[in-house]
C-alpha cells in the first residue's frame, strides 16, 4: 500500500502510512517537521500515536542534531524471538501452565530484579567500565540512577508496562519464544537526565521550540558526544538484557518440554533508538521512536497485543520510510481510558485460549486498547513482507 497522506503544514512534509491519525499525534508530527535540522521529511508508521514530545511510531532523520526525548526513556526497547524444533504436539495445557509458572519464577518482572548472587554475571561486566567513565564525567547521573544503581541485578529482567514474554505457534504449528523489553531502570534514568540537559541548553541559548520536549543537542555542543555514548551504552545493555532473558526462558522451557534446539537464528531488534545512517545522499542521525529498521532483507518483529497475532517480517528497504516499519499494533486508547472502559470479564474474553494474567492489574494491556494489527500490516505492505505469523499460547506480562 502507498503512503496514505502527506501533511505539509511544517517546514518539511510528514509522510503517513495510515488514515487513522489522532489530532494530538498529528500536531506532534507537524511540530517535528518545523525543526530546522529535519532531513527530507518525517515518516509516520501505521501504528502511529501520541507520545511525549515526539510521536510514537515516528522516524526522524536529522542533520547534525539529536532529540533525546524522541529517543525516549526506554532506550533500546525492542523485541527478540527464536524458533524452536518443537511443535504444537509437544505442548498441552498442563505443560503450558508449568511453563507460565516457571518463567514467572525465573525472570523477574515489574520492579523485581535478580538477587545479589547474579551481581557478577559475565554478561554485565563489559558494561561497567564505560558506565564508570560516564558517571565520572556526569556525577549527577549517580543521583539520577537512585534505586537503579543496581543495574547489574536487572540484567535479564522484563520490566513492566507493555513488556512481555510469549510462547507462540506459527502458521506451521512450530513453537517460538518472543519477548519485548528494553534497558530497564538505568536506561530510563539516562534518558531523563539528558532530556533535562537538552532543555537547559535550549533555555540557555534562547531557542524557541514548538514543544519543550523537542529540545535537542547539536553536534559539537557540550553534551552531544556524551549523549551519543550514553545512549549507545543503554542500547547495548537493552540488547544484552534480551539475550540474557532468552537464555533464562529457554532453560525454563527445557524443564517441562521434550529436548529441543533453535531452528532459526534469533531476531533481536530495537524499536526505540538512534543510529547513524545514510539516506538520500546524506549521513544523518535516524531516531526510530516506536519503529524498527527494515532495510532490504532485514528481519524484524511486529507484535500485536496479548491476544492478537504477531509477525516476523523481512524489510523491503523502502527509502520513503527511511528503511523503517511499524513496531507493533500501537495504542488506540490510553491506559486510563482502557481501565475505565473494560472489565476483567472483557480481558478474559479477549485473551481466550492464552495462558496469561487475567486480572485487574493488566486491564490497561487488554487487546481492545490497541489498534487492529492486521490493518497495521495491510498499511505497510510496501515496507515489509510477512515471513511468519505467530499466535501466543502463553503470555507473561510485567
Amino acid at each position: 500500500m502507498p503512503i496514505k497522506q502527506v501533511i505539509t503544514e511544517g517546514e518539511k512534509p510528514v509522510k503517513v502510512w495510515t488514515d487513522e491519525l489522532e489530532p494530538y499525534a498529528r500536531m506532534q508530527l507537524v511540530n517535528l517537521s518545523k525543526l530546522p535540522f529535519i532531513h527530507r521529511h518525517v515518516a509516520a508508521m501505521p501504528d502511529v500515536h501520541g507520545g511525549i514530545g515526539a510521536t510514537i511510531g515516528s522516524v526522524i532523520a536529522t542533520h547534525q542534531a539529536i532529540i533525546p526525548a524522541a529517543v525516549g526513556v526506554d532506550i533500546g526497547c525492542g523485541m527478540a524471538a527464536v524458533r524452536l524444533s518443537l511443535n504444537a504436539n509437544d505442548l498441552d495445557e498442563k505443560s503450558l501452565k508449568k511453563i507460565f509458572d516457571q518463567i514467572s519464577r525465573d525472570v523477574p518482572v515489574g520492579r523485581a530484579q535478580h538477587k545479589d548472587d547474579r551481581a557478577l554475571i559475565a554478561a554485565a561486566r563489559p558494561f561497567d567500565a564505560q558506565l564508570t567513565a560516564m558517571t565520572a564525567k556526569h556525577p549527577q547521573l549517580l543521583k539520577a540512577f537512585g534505586r537503579f544503581s543496581n543495574w547489574v541485578n536487572q540484567m535479564g529482567t522484563l520490566g513492566g508496562g507493555n513488556h512481555f514474554i510469549e510462547v507462540c505457534l506459527d502458521e506451521a504449528d512450530q513453537v517460538w519464544v518472543m519477548l519485548h523489553s528494553g534497558s530497564r531502570g538505568i536506561g530510563n534514568a539516562i534518558g531523563h537526565y539528558f532530556i533535562a540537559l537538552a532543555r537547559q541548553d535550549m533555555e540557555r541559548w534562547f531557542i524557541q521550540l514548538p514543544d519543550r520536549d523537542l529540545a535537542y543537542f547539536p553536534e559539537g555542543s557540550e553534551h552531544f558526544d556524551d549523549y551519543v555514548a550514553a545512549v549507545s551504552w543503554a542500547q547495548a545493555y537493552a540488547r544484552e538484557n534480551r539475550d540474557q532473558m532468552m537464555q533464562l526462558i529457554l532453560a525454563a522451557l527445557a524443564r517441562h518440554l521434550p529436548p529441543f534446539q533453535a531452528t532459526m537464528a534469533a531476531v533481536n531488534c530495537h524499536h526505540n533508538y538512534v543510529d547513524r545512517e545514510h539516506h538520500y545522499g546524506k549521513d544523518v542521525w535516524v531516531t526510530r521512536k516506536g519503529a524498527i529498521r527494515a532495510r532490504e532483507g532485514d528481519l524484524g518483529i511486529i507484535p500485536g497485543s496479548m491476544g492478537a497475532r504477531s509477525y516476523i517480517v523481512r524489510g523491503r528497504g523502502n527509502p520513503e520510510s527511511f528503511h523503517s516499519c511499524a513496531h507493533g499494533a500501537g495504542r488506540r486508547m490510553s491506559r486510563t481510558a482502557a481501565e475505565h472502559q473494560f472489565t476483567v470479564a472483557d480481558l478474559a474474553a479477549q485473551t481466550a485460549g492464552v495462558i496469561c494474567r487475567k486480572d485487574k492489574g493488566v486491564i490497561d494491556e487488554i487487546p481492545g486498547a490497541y489498534k487492529d494489527i492486521d490493518q497495521v500490516m495491510a498499511n505497510q505492505e510496501d515496507l515489509v513482507e510477512v515471513v511468519h505469523t505467530l499466535k501466543q499460547v502463553v503470555c507473561v506480562k510485567g
